[in-house]
This record gives C-alpha cells, sequence and structure tokens, in this order.
C-alpha cells in the first residue's frame, strides 16, 4: 500500500452509531437511536468501526465506513438557499474538511491522524437516500447526487482521531474540488 501524494484535511466529525435511523417510511420520521460525534473511533481490518451498525456486517465489508466532504454539504446549503446543514444527519462516518473524495474509488488510500495510519479501500460512491429531503431541506437528495461521499472497507486496525490529518493518495486531488459534484466537474462526461 504505497501512496505518492499527500493532503492537509481536518477531521471534523466522527460518527457511530449502533442502529440505523433511516430506514422505513420517512412520514413516519426517523429512528431515535443513539449516536456519538466521537473524538476518536477504532477501526478493524476487514470489519469497520468498532460499535458502528455496519461493524462486522457481511452485506457490508466491503463498504462499513463512509466519508464526507464538508465543502459538499456546505455547497448544497448555498444552492437550495437552506442554513448550514449539520453534517451528522447525513449519517457518514467521518467528516472531511479539504478532502477531495471522488478520486479515491477504487483505490487504496490512508489517513493519518493523532501519530496513526490508517488504510482504506474506497470501494464505490455513498448515494443519498430520499430521507435527505426530509433531515437536510427539500431537494437535498437530488443536491446530493455525486457528491455523498464514499463507501470504503478497512484495510488495517487503527485509530482515527478529530482533527487536523493528512490524507495520503495513490491519484492526485483536487482539494478546492471538494464541494462539486463528481459527475459534473470539468473533464467527466455526465
Amino acid at each position: 500500500m504505497t501512496a505518492s501524494f499527500r493532503y492537509d484535511v481536518e477531521v471534523l466529525h466522527l460518527l457511530v452509531s449502533p442502529a440505523h435511523a433511516y430506514f422505513g417510511r420517512a412520514s413516519e420520521g426517523a429512528a431515535d437511536v443513539p449516536t456519538t460525534d466521537a473524538g476518536h473511533v477504532e477501526l478493524v481490518a476487514g470489519k469497520g468501526i468498532v460499535g458502528d451498525r455496519f461493524f462486522g456486517k457481511a452485506a457490508h465489508m466491503d463498504a462499513a465506513v463512509t466519508l464526507i466532504a464538508v465543502e459538499a454539504l456546505e455547497a448544497m446549503a448555498a444552492e437550495l438557499g437552506a442554513g448550514p446543514f449539520d453534517p451528522l444527519l447525513t449519517r457518514r462516518n467521518i467528516v472531511l474538511r479539504g478532502a477531495h473524495l471522488p478520486p479515491l474509488l477504487g483505490n487504496d488510500f490512508a489517513l493519518e491522524t493523532g501519530g496513526e495510519t490508517v488504510w482504506l479501500k474506497a470501494g464505490r460512491p455513498a448515494h443519498p437516500c430520499a430521507w435527505m429531503d426530509q433531515m437536510l431541506a427539500p431537494g437535498a437528495h437530488k443536491a446530493m447526487r455525486g457528491r455523498g461521499g464514499i463507501r470504503c472497507q478497512a484495510l488495517s486496525n487503527g485509530t482515527l482521531h478529530r482533527g487536523p490529518a493528512v490524507l495520503i493518495s495513490p491519484v492526485p486531488l483536487e482539494p478546492g474540488s471538494s464541494g462539486t459534484p463528481a459527475l459534473l466537474r470539468p473533464g467527466r462526461l455526465p
């Protein structure tokens, strides 16, 4: 697992929840489940984040850890004329500032925090669900398409900490594009 590009980022939030909040009908409201915005989280290779709803679940082994760039949420809020969105309402595990995530898809990458390095594999986009219209703002489900983050597999054991971090990537990233929808970036076909 080697990479040649390093980017200074910030881990703003680390969400851990033992249960799903957004299953079922939106008209019934979100489930009232415990959710922690942790100062640090433990990752186990092949299983995910200890204590999280996707930890060790066979159907989610390759996608148990979700990441999103806060710039995407900020851009969506501005486009929709809504107040700032609470990043925790997206139910993504790791909220980063300064991280251009779409080019990581299909690649192994690392996050260095608190003196530790954790390796992840970005497997697929984290598509938004219709709940976003209710939880963030009307139109958020559509606005979040292409910038809902990425779903990853934990490749190594370790601890991620909130605060300054380094994203180690095998491909060049464009941190200034963190809030731009993946399919609408220059040079990409819709």
